[in-house]
């Protein structure tokens, strides 16, 4: 169980006219002083499932929160004025120093960006990602720990740092196994 406030609940004023909220945690956010509505909808990040010549899964362990000494995988936020193509490619090359030269959409999971006390609903859309090679691979310092390449089983699984990893990763995991 989380402690983190969801964003809605953070809302104490008015960012347009500053007014005190008379009531938090509404979606919308509507001010009875100036008028000003926000809708609290959820941003938008991605991640990517990268495999070696051998069909291993590419993991990183997170080097800080939320998620710290957990797997992950290489993605992140989009940014505003970026495709979520180009945001996976920037994200993948920032994080591990590989060069994506091939997406294939995998599927989209909610998720919950727990940071800084606060709960931000997010939307992830999860790519297959083909990478130039894997010789340059560098970790970003603070950000990520070190990589794991794996065949995903129930203890790698169960040691995602989000949900919506874990979730794209049994997605592709079936996608990938022949049906008996």
């Amino acid at each position: 169980m989380s402690n983190h406030q969801p964003v809605a609940e953070s809302w104490k004023f008015c960012p347009r006219c500053g007014a005190e909220a008379d009531v938090t945690g509404r979606n919308p956010f509507h001010c009875n002083s100036c008028g000003h509505t926000h809708y609290f909808s959820p941003v938008t990040a991605v991640g990517a499932i990268t495999t070696d010549a051998d069909g291993n899964v590419m993991l990183l362990i997170r080097a800080k929160d939320p998620g710290k000494g957990k797997f992950g995988l290489p993605g992140g936020f989009v940014d505003p004025g970026e495709s979520a193509e180009d945001a996976l490619r920037r994200e993948v090359f920032e994080e591990v120093c590989l060069q994506v030269t091939r997406l294939t959409f995998l599927a989209t999971f909610p998720n919950s960006y727990e940071f800084a006390g606060t709960a931000i609903p997010v939307t992830d859309l999860f790519f297959i990602a083909e990478v130039q090679s894997f010789d340059g691979i560098a970790v970003q310092d603070g950000e990520i720990a070190a990589w794991h390449f794996c065949r995903p089983g129930p203890s790698e699984l169960g040691n995602m740092a989000f949900e919506s990893n874990r979730l794209a990763l049994e997605k592709y995991l079936q996608q990938r196994t022949p049906p008996t």
